[in-house]
């Protein structure tokens, strides 16, 4: 008993320590004295100093006192005549942020900036330092810093941020789209390859009919690899995340050709093949539509790859190459029974569980493994982000946009895991000729986990592992659909249509293929999803200030 009372104690503290460390993203507009017109930078407080009004008129307009590189922890660094009425801006350091809020509030000061050359953190307190201290503190970026000029006035507020953003529409019907559309080509691939196989003579077509199933060890060997590339990234981000752009551009082009070839073969020119050679690639004579095809694929990827940090229209073509790559991914990884898929969604579901909601408990930040590595990590040198999610910009025009919050984002795992299951059920139901029940259910239930999934991200303002609800919707609703036609049975076992691979060179690369997908791509990210929280805890006892 008195065990579990500690335990228990233990938990109260805890949960009470990280709610007194609840930080807010604000803003602070600068401008020159007596004009209203300036520029806002992004801040983050601790409302329990002090609160900042919601609307930029309510705020009062007070006057910078720079005292960078000084860092306000003794007497000796304040001016003579102290910070009446002004806003002093420091350095972060050497004491704690009650020292010094505390140190300019007594010489006069109206308000607190603390400029942090590290993440920025909520200046932690206590309940009795809280008490005391009446004016707002906030942390300022020191690049942010390098851009104000001096003699300035400044206006701290913390506008509202609507909860939901009109962008998640568009990634809703993207994901729904692609899981959709990708389960329903790959059951049409799948009854096409069975009852037209011989009726194929061009060697290109056979090899965009390959498909592979999974087995058992293939989803262990998956999901070990899921983690183990996670917790690479954690540690070597900066390393890592340009070969992971760098598969994300072959992978993506190569997609996009399996999406655009069905179009471009039933075009009536282009169809000559180039003359013998003895090039790479090229000594089967391919026709001249393929290489230009091929040409265009690699020229989209490549230009992405270039520009892929212009936020104003990259994420077009993000977006274009990473569903052009679900969808043959989709087509091309067949999971061969029920049994198989919940084995692999079931597995997937609980890494995503842990990856999020476990790991803040290792790490120093506090911050989960997956949201440091899908939202790339603050300290990082390189500033890149990982190219394996859908984002789209957000459609409300609030100030918050500047905190290094613009797009909502949807990893490429909660549509690929998810929309394997949906096409096993579009090839159960060719099978049965069931007038698609299971695809249509599956497909729905995809739908309501993922609005699920919005309405908790709304709810409880943090991030979210997407699996934790499309898994059991996705599952359930084609196991009711079983259950209700009485084929729980054949549905379990998948009998009656799967065939063996025959091919060993087939089966090798494409797994070498399916484990690149799962190695890169199964990272959720949707927490940052709408990944910019608004509030961050942190499990730290009082930071330095």
């Amino acid at each position: 008993k008195l065990g579990n009372m500690k335990v228990s104690l233990s938990l109260f503290w805890a949960a009470f320590l990280i709610k007194q460390v609840v930080g807010e993203y604000g803003m602070a507009h600068f401008s020159d004295k007596g004009q209203s017109k300036g520029k806002d930078y992004c801040i983050f407080f601790n409302s329990q100093w002090a609160r900042l009004p919601q609307d930029l008129n309510k705020a009062s307009r007070l006057e910078i006192f720079d005292l960078v590189p000084s860092v306000l922890c003794s007497l000796s660094e304040v001016p003579e005549g102290g910070f009446l009425n002004r806003i002093p801006m420091v350095m972060r350091g050497n004491c704690t942020f009650y020292e010094k809020v505390r140190l300019a509030q007594l010489n006069g000061a109206k308000g607190l900036l603390i400029v942090s050359k590290n993440r920025l953190t909520p200046p932690a307190g206590n309940k009795t330092q809280y008490e005391e201290i009446d004016i707002p503190v906030a942390l300022l970026s020191y690049t942010d810093m390098l851009d104000i000029s001096k003699g300035r006035e400044v206006a701290m507020y913390a506008p509202n941020e609507p909860v939901l953003d009109y962008n998640m529409v568009i990634i809703f019907l993207m994901a729904v789209g692609t899981v959709a559309i990708g389960g329903y080509w790959a059951g049409s691939k799948d009854m096409k390859k069975r009852y037209m196989k011989h009726k194929r003579d061009d060697s290109a077509e056979k090899q965009d009919e390959e498909t592979v199933d999974v087995t058992p060890i293939m989803i262990c060997v998956f999901v070990v690899m899921c983690c183990s590339m996670l917790v690479l990234l954690y540690f070597f981000y900066d390393h890592l995340v340009y070969v992971i752009i760098v598969i994300f551009c072959l992978a993506s082009s190569v997609g996009l050709y399996s999406c655009l070839w069905p179009f471009v073969r039933r075009l009536p020119f282009g169809r000559c093949r180039i003359p013998e050679n003895n090039l790479p690639y090229c000594h089967k004579r391919p026709q001249v539509r393929m290489l230009l095809l091929s040409a265009f694929c690699v020229g989209v990827s490549v230009a992405w790859g270039v520009f892929r940090n212009q936020d104003q229209w990259a994420w077009v073509l993000q977006d274009a190459l990473g569903i052009a790559f679900c969808l043959y991914m989709l087509k091309t990884i067949r999971l061969p029974t029920f049994k198989a898929c919940t084995m692999l969604l079931v597995t997937l579901f609980i890494y995503d569980v842990f990856f999020v909601f476990i790991t803040p408990l290792f790490t120093k930040s506090g911050e989960s493994i997956m949201v440091e590595v899908a939202a790339g990590p603050s300290d990082s040198s390189t500033h890149e982000k990982l190219p394996m999610v859908l984002k789209v910009p957000r459609l409300n025009s609030s100030p918050l946009a500047l905190c290094d919050r613009p797009f909502s984002l949807l990893g490429f795992g909660d549509i690929l895991v998810p929309g394997l299951l949906v096409a096993y059920c579009h090839r159960f139901d060719i099978l049965m000729q069931s007038s698609r029940f299971y695809f249509l259910a599956c497909t729905i239930g995809y739908g309501i986990g993922l609005l699920i999934t919005f309405v908790a991200l709304a709810l409880m303002q943090m991030g979210q592992p997407a699996l934790l609800y499309l898994v059991p919707c996705t599952l359930l609703s084609s196991l009711a659909v079983a259950l209700w036609r009485k084929e729980l049975p054949l549905f379990w076992t998948g009998s009656g249509f799967v065939e063996p691979m025959t091919n060993p060179e087939t089966s090798r690369m494409m797994f070498m293929s399916c484990s690149c997908h799962f190695l890169f791509c199964t990272h959720r990210i949707l927490m940052e999803l709408f990944m910019f929280v608004t509030t961050i805890s942190y499990k730290h006892f009082g930071a330095l200030g």
